[in-house]
């Protein structure tokens, strides 16, 4: 059996973690006080077990949150690493000290606007303290342990969890408050991604086009972008199937602000250039972005 690797203290204590634990923790504070737990509403994971399991048994929801992420905080310790698990655990019993110790008035009684920026504040918590490498949400660390167990995804996996959570919702506290928790789940999932991301998401862009040499040009020393490129073949229309074309497939590693801007570019020198977009999740190595600095 391998073993894990020792705590990387300097990582833990970094001040760029600290900082980001701190500001993620306190955006949940008040995501939760502020919005959620007053009015019921679920927003999936851990937090939103606590919030039901509130609903039934009269015990402090900070209490709940250290509890019901405990399990979890093991699983990360054992199958994940151990300045991970040490930095989970610091966020975790920073929130439950936050929901014990802190109090924060109820912004609206707006269902809508609960809902909403609930989801937002929420969401914010949970993307900076990724950033900050640790998790407020166990069922985080549940799905990247399971989907090695089964043949569906952590995301597939989380979201089974979570219909199960926002059924109890609907069991205990009404339809209604269920569908407005979903809207709460949704829009933190969609925060805490632009968090993580940042409007710097990486993006594989990859165009094919008769005028390859000025489109291979125009992104490398207009955009400053590195490319890659694949011989390959252009034509095979259905009317002209027969006709077929040698060209270069030309890929290249963009965020999401620069997308439009390089189609622009390219659609003045081919009109017709065909373009697919991926999304990716990480890139490392090689030459992604020019250097501040630079020309």
């Amino acid at each position: 059996m391998s073993q894990l690797k020792k705590v990387n203290w300097k990582s833990v204590f970094s001040l760029q973690s600290i900082i980001f634990t701190i500001i993620g923790v306190s955006f949940a504070v008040v995501g939760l006080q502020g919005f959620m737990v007053p009015n019921n509403f679920l927003d999936g994971g851990i937090t939103g077990i606590s919030i039901l399991v509130k609903g039934f048994a009269d015990v402090h929801i900070s209490v709940l949150l250290i509890v019901f992420n405990l399990p979890f905080l093991i699983i990360g310790y054992s199958k994940i690493g151990q300045t991970f698990s040490l930095k989970a655990l610091i966020a975790i019993l920073l929130l439950a000290a936050g929901m014990y110790f802190i109090e924060i008035p109820i912004f609206t009684t707006d269902k809508v606007l609960i809902a909403v920026f609930g989801g937002f504040f929420i969401g914010m918590g949970i993307g900076f303290v990724i950033r900050g490498g640790g998790v407020i949400d166990g069922l985080e660390i549940i799905g990247y342990y399971t989907k090695k167990k089964s043949g569906f995804t952590a995301g597939e996996i989380i979201l089974f969890l979570n219909t199960i959570i926002i059924l109890g919702a609907a069991f205990k506290f009404g339809i209604e408050t269920a569908m407005y928790s979903i809207l709460v789940y949704f829009t933190a999932m969609k925060t805490s991604d632009y968090v993580v991301d940042g409007f710097e998401e990486y993006t594989a862009l990859t165009i094919i086009s008769k005028e390859h040499d000025l489109i291979k040009d125009l992104i490398v020393n207009n955009f400053g972008k590195a490319i890659s490129v694949y011989k390959g073949e252009r034509g095979y229309l259905p009317e002209n199937f027969h006709l077929k074309y040698e060209c270069d497939i030309i890929m290249t590693i963009v965020t999401r602000l620069e997308i439009h801007r390089i189609k622009e570019a390219v659609n003045e020198i081919d009109a017709n250039a065909f373009f697919y977009i991926q999304s990716i999740k990480e890139v490392k190595g090689g030459v992604i972005k020019r250097k501040i600095g630079h020309e």
